[in-house]
């Protein structure tokens, strides 16, 4: 049966739909793509692996040229975006950004492959990403266990995590969660970098209700016990735990001028500056573009600068 005689039960264009079957149609993003042992345009090695055999979690590592054999390098731990319900760490935009941004950088990335509602409806996700986090941060002995790019190359005094979107959100949360419970080995995360974040909360405003920010959530997290102002999805929200909390050192936030998330964004870096965190926060606004438009647009000049805002965040 096709997609045009079966019975549509949830929809969320333009981005994906589900059937009442069980499966899900996801209408955008791009294909998947595999790892490249040295990609022609950076000269970035990158190769997939797993992270838990029970949940089926995976990543992607992207190791950048090597000046030494035993150079160490910072250490990124990215989360795509695409709304909890679409978007892969092993698509191709998303693997052009991780080559770039690495390159650029210099830094051993790990680029996660979550699992994905509804199938696997939140906290899944956050499970997931957060058993990265440690999966990651148990090779700070270099033991000779795990991932050998890691043990050999990764620096554990430069640890940061980072993510657009959804990956963004869940981002800020592993921080929130590593402000609470310490990380294998005594591993510390020196930076966050939350980019047009998917946050969200209730509004009084007529239909609120019904827009995609609201629908999406409650479809991917059908079970959260805040519903629209859990502290998962509305940082700010009335009984939200302080964001003095943040397990990280130094906060990056970057908006987008015509983002519709753009105004919760501005909002969540004004309530860290107020919180009395004790980290170091920015925000970083690109004028004109929209919702992860550094994903999608890879070629434009505003991603070029703010891959260099990216990389100046992690080398200082």
């Amino acid at each position: 049966m096709d997609s045009t005689t079966r019975e549509v039960a949830h929809e969320f264009l333009p981005f994906f739909r589900v059937y009442k079957d069980g499966a899900v149609e996801r209408l955008v993003g791009s294909p998947n793509v595999p790892p490249s042992h040295s990609d022609p345009a950076t000269g970035v090695s990158s190769k997939d692996i797993t992270i838990s055999p029970e949940t089926g979690v995976t990543a992607r590592i992207y190791l950048p040229d090597l000046t030494t054999t035993t150079q160490k390098l910072p250490i990124l731990v990215y989360l795509h975006g695409g709304g909890f319900c679409i978007g892969s760490a092993f698509s191709a935009a998303d693997h052009r950004y991780l080559n770039a941004l690495s390159s650029q950088a210099n830094a051993l990335a790990v680029s996660v492959e979550y699992r994905l509602a509804p199938h696997h409806p939140l906290p899944a996700a956050y499970h997931d990403c957060w058993s990265a986090l440690r999966w990651v941060a148990s090779h700070s002995t270099g033991g000779g266990g795990g991932d050998p790019w890691l043990n050999k190359h990764g620096d554990f005094d430069r640890v940061f995590i980072g993510g657009d979107s959804a990956g963004g959100n869940i981002a800020h949360n592993l921080a929130m969660r590593a402000g609470r419970e310490n990380l294998p080995n005594g591993v510390r995360i020196s930076g966050a970098i939350i980019s047009h974040p998917y946050f969200w909360g209730s509004d009084p405003e007529r239909g609120h209700e019904d827009r995609v920010g609201s629908r999406l959530w409650k479809f991917a997290y059908p079970s959260c016990p805040g519903g629209l102002d859990d502290p998962m999805i509305n940082p700010s929200a009335p009984g939200a735990p302080s964001l003095a909390g943040l397990g990280c050192s130094r906060l990056l936030v970057c908006v987008a001028e015509k983002d519709p998330l753009r105004e919760r964004n501005v909002r969540y870096y004004e309530s860290v500056k107020e919180s009395g965190w004790c980290g170091e926060v920015e925000m970083y606004e690109s004028k004109g573009e929209g919702h992860v438009f550094h994903i999608s647009n890879p070629e434009a000049e505003s991603t070029e600068r703010m891959i260099k805002q990216l990389v100046s965040f992690i080398q200082k």
